[in-house]
């Protein structure tokens, strides 16, 4: 019993049974709701939190619900009309956009990398190997995150034995499981060599660093130097992408996340002249509809189209035969 436990465990991401597990704790502990629960019950909660959680988050609570109920044996209340309808008025009575964490432009790349390298060769010159070593991870962990356009819980299962590395031509990534793979037949994630930035060099030089032969490709680093054995925690990612943001002296470092590494190599792809398709292709988007919200149109692209259909000002003549 305890092996088919561990193997329907293992169909579900992590992320997914925290979350729907803090759901459920809400609604029974801090709601007092009654497990299993009424439409009406549930109706009532959603209409009860519909002014401090978004949208978003109340579909995830009435997801959880609906699993909790299928899992154990009992009528699923949230599929009543009534459910819908509620949601649908919480919509309509609390419209807000959603909030989007700032996509880390190439610019700001290309900054907190050069403070990365000078950090870490000041760290080697005062022979302050624990400082090395984390400026080290967090170079390669930064660049590779932003070139692969991971997200962060695919970054942090990363694994060295999983990893083929050929530098200065590129290195394939192969994770067993992400967001995208809902049937988990794993995939392969190719990242070429740059000239600057470069992913590959900055992860070959981590892991020489470090002496990494297997077992998580980052991790936590003691104040003596010592690596953990455990990989770092997805939710670790974003206070320590802001630390270091703040360090390397970016402005409103508060307003990124580690998804901005995934916006922000998006929005490069897009400068850059890559299309839809060859993004979903590459990131390993399937839904057009997920794409879109990170393939935002630039401003300065947005300007130059409008300024393009102005007609000439008065003082010029339109051109004609």
């Amino acid at each position: 019993m305890g092996k088919l436990e561990d193997l329907l465990a293992a169909s579900e991401r992590e992320n997914t049974r925290r979350s729907y597990a803090s759901a459920i704790r809400h609604f029974e502990v801090e709601w007092q709701g009654l497990l299993p629960a009424t439409t009406d019950a549930v109706a009532r909660y959603l209409a009860d939190h519909s002014e401090t959680l978004s949208i978003n988050t109340l579909r995830q609570r009435v997801a959880a619900l609906s699993r909790w109920h299928t899992d154990n044996s009992f009528a699923d209340p949230t599929k009543e009309p009534l459910i819908r309808q509620v949601l649908r008025g919480i919509r309509s009575a609390h419209p807000a956009m959603e909030k989007q964490a700032r996509p880390l432009a190439i610019e700001i790349l290309q900054r907190l990398d050069s403070w990365l390298c000078r950090e870490e060769a000041q760290a080697r010159a005062r022979e302050d190997a624990p400082r090395e070593l984390r400026h080290a991870r967090d170079r390669s962990l930064v660049l590779l995150g932003f070139w692969r356009g991971f997200r962060s819980d695919e970054i942090v299962r990363l694994r060295v034995e999983d990893i083929d590395l050929v530098p200065g031509e590129g290195l394939t990534c192969y994770l067993g499981r992400s967001k995208g793979d809902r049937q988990n037949l794993g995939k392969e994630y190719k990242c070429p060599a740059l000239s600057r930035m470069c992913p590959v060099e900055a992860t070959r030089h981590w892991m020489a660093l470090a002496g990494l032969e297997s077992g998580p490709l980052y991790r936590s680093i003691d104040r003596w130097g010592n690596l953990s054995d455990s990989p770092l925690a997805a939710n670790s990612l974003v206070p320590m992408l802001r630390s270091l943001l703040e360090a390397a002296g970016v402005p409103q470092s508060q307003e990124f996340s580690s998804h901005s590494l995934r916006r922000g190599f998006a929005g490069w792809a897009r400068d850059s002249g890559w299309d839809l398709k060859e993004l979903m292709a590459y990131v390993g988007w399937r839904d057009v509809k997920s794409a879109m919200r990170y393939f935002d149109v630039s401003t300065q692209d947005l300007q130059a189209r409008f300024e393009r259909g102005l007609p000439p000002s008065s003082g010029q003549s339109a051109s004609g035969p």
